[in-house]
């Protein structure tokens, strides 16, 4: 049932309406996530709307949609996420980076994205929220100049599956993964990458109050 469906006949103001709502949604997807955690979150929400008046780092305006389409669509994620670093390619606005540091801040995880505006406002929420575990870099991923390989690379709304791969499986640490969250099931990038990748999994994804098709798609390179 969508959170709106559950609102009273008299809706709390906004800030409790956004609280509720972000419960609800955690205690669904079957998260243990603290009070503190969540208003952390909720913290990185508001400055996602402050800046995007002038960024306009993100098409969704309205703040109960963030909660649904951003916040909780990247927890769906965190069941599924393992090893203890993870480079989100693609970034954009911070995520699923942003709200999976928060979830897990025993991992760390670095963000990618050759966008300037969106890059300087991921170091501002770095710096207001204190999320030591996060790496900010603004580069494009086939420029990004490092020796280092991550247990996991996970990609939102990023690229097709074979591009993701070909950008980027040099990065990725043997015995590691690639996360690619997706909408429809796609089956034609999964053909496209068959000769590269073992399919780990396809999985589908429920994401609390919205009624759209959501699916993660687990890969592990083939042995050379």
């Amino acid at each position: 049932m969508a959170w709106s469906a559950r609102l009273i006949a008299d809706p709390p103001d906004l800030a409790v309406e956004l609280q509720q709502c972000l419960a609800w949604g955690c205690d669904a997807l079957g998260l243990d996530i603290s009070a503190a955690q969540q208003q952390k979150l909720l913290d990185y929400l508001d400055l996602l709307q402050k800046w995007n008046r002038a960024y306009n780092l993100t098409a969704i305006r309205d703040p109960l949609a963030m909660v649904t389409r951003h916040l909780l669509d990247s927890l769906a994620v965190v069941p599924h996420l393992s090893g203890n670093d993870c480079l989100d390619i693609g970034t954009g606005a911070g995520l699923p980076g942003i709200p999976l540091a928060i979830a897990l801040p025993g991992r760390q995880f670095h963000l990618l994205d050759s966008n300037g505006k969106k890059t300087r406002f991921l170091f501002q929420v770095k710096m207001e929220l204190g999320l030591a575990n996060i790496t900010v870099c603004q580069a494009r991923v086939e420029t990004l100049a490092t020796s280092r390989q991550y247990d996991v690379i996970v990609s939102r709304a990023f690229a097709s599956l074979a591009a993701m791969v070909a950008g980027t499986r040099h990065l990725l640490a043997p015995g590691g993964c690639f996360l690619a969250m997706k909408g429809a099931w796609p089956q034609d990038e999964l053909a496209a990458i068959e000769d590269q990748c073992v399919v780990l999994g396809v999985e589908s994804l429920t994401v609390p109050g919205l009624d759209e098709q959501r699916h993660l798609v687990r890969l592990a390179l083939r042995p050379s």
